[in-house]
């Protein structure tokens, strides 16, 4: 089995409660459970991305994938690809907590940083210098985003740990990072400072395309995330696939012959086909097999899950 190696920001377990913040074991503050949803989707996150990538003239060399339930955000290396994967409930309870937005951008202006770096390709976890290289980009380009100093360092400052380990410094360290790259941010606006020493960066294969089944990096016969689909009937069909349930491609499947195929970036995507007079639209997700079948009660196609 090949190790991940993670780079952490933050790790906790939130809890639904109007109690006084407490402290975990690793002294990492609990803030209490957002009821709002501000982080409104997964393209949400691409978008602001792209956004700090202008800014800084760089072209990403990693992907995005929306974890919900891991209740962190980090920058690995899987299968020999860059991702940046981060929970969009943890991003929203952070910005309830802080009360701004700024929280959850500069978390992943954080995890950018690691990539941007090259952290990740040395292997060899997190250290405080790491950490707080990538502290002052966050703090770097959330000031070339337009926000504050005090908006940049408003997750750090309201759940860090107040002491340092031997991965992470202390809270006190990782302001003044922040604050330090926001300064520069502030003056300079340019490209921030690259490696001193590079390391050859992992190579990223091309992400597969819903509409045509792509390539990926693994071997669909012996992994289980790949979505094999059926059409059970005597004619081919046109479907319709989507990664953000916005923007449909139409997919023809071939009666009887499995249309294998990963969304992009994310872990499920959106299925549309003909109902009625309208469409109807199904939730797919990666790891699971789906068959299309007739259903003679409703005279329609229906999608169905295939269970063990």
């Amino acid at each position: 089995m090949k190790k991940i190696f993670v780079f952490t920001l933050f790790i906790f377990a939130f809890v639904n409660t109007q109690a006084q913040k407490r402290v975990t074991g690793c002294g990492y503050i609990i803030p209490p459970k957002s009821m709002v949803a501000n982080f409104q989707s997964v393209y949400e996150a691409k978008e602001i991305v792209d956004e700090m990538l202008q800014k800084i003239n760089w072209n990403e060399n990693f992907r995005l994938q929306e974890r919900n339930g891991i209740q962190n955000a980090y920058a690995t290396i899987i299968n020999n690809m860059r991702w940046i994967v981060y929970d969009n409930d943890f991003l929203e309870d952070v910005d309830s907590y802080t009360h701004t937005k700024w929280s959850s951008i500069s978390i992943m202006a954080h995890e950018m940083g690691h990539h941007y770096y090259n952290h990740v390709v040395s292997r060899t976890g997190s250290t405080p210098p790491k950490e707080l290289e990538a502290d002052a980009f966050s703090g770097y380009l959330m000031a070339l985003m337009g926000a504050s100093k005090d908006e940049a360092v408003a997750a750090i400052k309201a759940i860090a740990s107040e002491r340092a380990s031997s991965t992470h410094p202390g809270k006190s360290d990782r302001v003044t990072a922040i604050s330090n790259g926001w300064d520069k941010g502030a003056v300079a606006g340019n490209k921030p400072t690259p490696p001193t020493k590079p390391t050859t960066p992992v190579p990223t294969s091309p992400a597969p395309n819903p509409n045509t089944g792509g390539s990926g990096q693994t071997d669909p016969n012996t992994d289980p995330s790949w979505i094999f689909l059926t059409l059970q009937g005597n004619n081919n069909q046109t479907i319709q696939l989507s990664d953000d349930g916005k923007t449909f491609q139409d997919v023809t499947l071939e009666a009887g012959k499995p249309f294998v195929f990963k969304f992009e970036i994310y872990n499920y995507g959106w299925l549309r086909m003909k109902y009625y007079n309208g469409y109807r639209t199904y939730k797919l997700y990666h790891g699971t097999d789906y068959s299309i079948l007739w259903n003679r009660r409703t005279n329609n196609w229906t999608l169905v899950a295939i269970k063990d």
